[in-house]
């Protein structure tokens, strides 16, 4: 297996959000195997996007609904080729297996995203009717978010990209499990890799060095923005009472107006927007504040303050499936009191912020490890490969994906192609 190709949903900005984070953990393991890595993207370009190049990746701009793609990866002939998110695996699946019928075709899910669409269909419930009321974390059982899931037609597309798929890449063991259990997907289908972090290499500010409060995260992403009006409505009150000089810093890429207009210098609710580093920006503040009452996948803000110490307060659904059975480094809770009250603790106790913030070591280095995942992933693309044949004939339900389901975004890409051509000619 020498060479990859993956396909972009976006260009990847690493630096505002944890899927652009993703994508160059894929990128450092393929490449830390040896593998030649090609990236392409159907999207506009954007100022903020990470300089692939810079990184010894070459790069394609390529169109939708265009054949142009399909003669492009039969001359590329990847080994194999990665789908950013299932969407992508929707627009491009078809046209690589066609192209290049013996690429290993992996589905990077980023997150679960009919799991995170079910739990705002149970926020939204639970708001209706007075959008401000102090409604904590959706923790509903897996049951419930299964039925949740199953009124949207995002889990049955979702389902047949995986399907579709030699192998599809869990960011969480939370959302594995919720696949087998409840969707019936074999667990050779899925592969579970978080993120991929090396151990710190520098030593950050103690308790007596830091001040105030953090929060961070792309305001593009709906979970975040509800966060951020939980935090403003509910959870930053009840701790600026008991806190009244402390201030919240929120640190985030693409802060539309609404965000911008909660600032309020007197109440020490500051949004400061973007963060040109985000761990030095976090590695500042006493404690980070995660209020997350809906979510998949796990959090790249959350990972950032473990890898500079920072003990970090959140809920079920922020800590879900990134600590296993290590001790968090800080406190979970899944109301507004008890969040407040955990990271007041937190906030004046120096002797539990230091436990907390001792913890972030071990949890890296047992779950995160870079140098331990990077190349247990490529062993499992270069094994899977190798028996490619006899993977998808043991994949029945993969092989009447891609026989039958698949027909119709060919078709609305076959159609769209053909009216821009007679467009054209007119």
């Amino acid at each position: 297996m020498q060479t990859a190709l993956i396909i972009g949903y976006v260009w990847p900005e690493p630096n505002s959000s944890a899927a652009g984070r993703r994508i160059l953990d894929l990128i450092d393991a393929l490449q830390a195997g040896g593998i030649a890595v090609h990236f392409a993207c159907a999207a506009s370009p954007t100022e903020h996007q990470c300089d692939l190049r810079a990184l010894n990746v070459t790069t394609h701009a390529i169109a939708l609904n265009c054949d142009s793609v399909d003669r492009w990866v039969a001359e590329l002939a990847p080994d194999v080729v990665v789908f950013d998110r299932f969407v992508t695996e929707e627009q491009f699946g078809w046209r690589v297996s066609s192209a290049a019928p013996n690429a290993l075709r992996v589905l990077d899910t980023e997150d679960f995203h009919s799991l995170r669409a079910a739990r705002e269909l149970a926020l939204k419930r639970a708001l209706a009717g007075n959008p401000s009321a102090d409604v904590g974390a959706i923790t509903v059982g897996n049951a419930e978010l299964y039925e949740l899931m199953r009124e949207d037609d995002r889990l049955l597309r979702e389902l047949a990209a995986i399907f579709r798929c030699d192998v599809s890449l869990m960011i969480s063991s939370f959302e594995v499990t919720l696949l087998q259990e409840y969707c019936q997907v074999p667990p050779q289908l899925l592969y579970h890799l978080p993120f991929t972090v090396d151990q710190p290499a520098m030593t950050y500010p103690d308790f007596a060095a830091r001040e105030h409060f953090v929060s961070i995260g792309n305001f593009r992403h709906r979970p975040n923005w509800d966060a951020v009006l939980w935090l403003k409505q509910h959870v930053w009150p009840a701790i600026r009472q008991q806190l009244p000089r402390a201030e919240l810093h929120i640190y985030g890429a693409y802060p539309p107006p609404k965000a911008t207009a909660l600032h309020n210098k007197r109440q020490g609710f500051l949004v400061k927007g973007w963060a040109d580093d985000a761990l030095t920006v976090v590695a500042q503040h006493k404690v980070l504040l995660a209020p997350l009452r809906v979510g998949a996948g796990i959090k790249g803000k959350l990972l950032d303050a473990m890898l500079t110490g920072t003990p970090s307060v959140t809920t079920d659904i922020g800590a879900e499936g990134m600590c296993g059975e290590c001790q968090w480094p800080g406190a979970i809770a899944n109301d507004s009191k008890a969040l407040a009250a955990q990271a007041v603790s937190l906030y004046q106790d120096e002797s539990q912020w230091r436990l907390a913030a001792n913890a972030c070591g071990p949890l890296l280095a047992k779950h995160y490890s870079r140098a331990d995942l990077g190349p247990k992933l490529v062993t499992v693309l270069r094994e899977r490969h190798l028996n490619l044949n006899a993977w998808r004939r043991d994949n029945i339900l993969g092989a009447l994906f891609n026989f039958h389901s698949i027909r119709s975004t060919e078709f609305m890409s076959r159609w769209i192609e053909v009216k821009s051509r007679l467009n054209k000619a007119d």
